[in-house]
């Protein structure tokens, strides 16, 4: 398949923009230069950059983007560090997924750091997730770790009850590699929904930051 070129790869992320309901196009300038998107302007809030860098990353054929948006609140949605501070721990606390005791919180000048520790990688990210449409807040660092690390016995034991309360195959045809937080699958399935089955029960171990499926068909 021949690659785009960078003028339809403009193209295409321009496009992209203007279809994302949560992204003003006219406030974003794209370049593209050796099939990376660089992505420059002013938006009103964090969520809308963060819309306008998945839109840019969803376009087939793009090896990178880089992202120079400047986030400037309207006079009403600019608030105090302190006051940021208490909505990001309030709405943390009424997440019933997130143990919002581990994580800190702090702000400055309206970017907010999350630190911690969780034991599951959906966790560390709905902390993000769910502050990212706050008003004031400006950008997100998620500096939240995974504990405990992950073990290939219980990687492999999370894949062997998955099967079996589908009555699926034995695991003992798929390979379970870990290495720190990262798992990485290998082996035969029967169909995709049994991969599928499989490449979830890896990701819901505790402590998996990153699988990679090499499971085949």
């Amino acid at each position: 398949m021949m690659s785009k070129s960078d003028s339809q790869l403009q193209k295409d992320v321009l496009a992209e923009l203007s279809d994302e309901p949560s992204v003003r196009a006219s406030d974003i300038g794209v370049e593209v230069k050796d099939g990376i998107v660089t992505l420059a302007g002013h938006v009103d809030s964090y969520a809308e950059k963060w819309h306008a860098e998945k839109a840019a990353q969803r376009v087939d054929g793009i090896k990178g983007v880089a992202v120079e948006i400047d986030v400037k609140l309207p006079g009403e949605n600019q608030r105090t560090d302190a006051d940021i501070a208490r909505a990001v721990k309030n709405t943390l606390e009424w997440n019933v997924f997130i143990p919002n005791d581990p994580i800190k919180v702090m702000v400055e000048d309206g970017w907010v750091t999350l630190t911690g520790e969780v034991p599951w990688e959906y966790q560390r990210r709905l902390a993000t997730s769910s502050i990212r449409y706050l008003a004031g807040v400006i950008g997100v660092s998620n500096q939240i770790v995974l504990k405990p690390k992950p073990t290939t016995t219980a990687v492999k034991a999370n894949i062997e009850a998955a099967l079996k309360r589908r009555a699926l195959q034995d695991a003992n045809a798929i390979k379970v590699d870990v290495h720190d937080h990262n798992v990485t699958l290998s082996g035969k399935a029967h169909n995709f929904a049994e991969k599928e089955l499989i490449h979830q029960a890896a990701w819901n171990s505790p402590g998996v930051w990153k699988v990679a499926d090499n499971i085949k068909i």
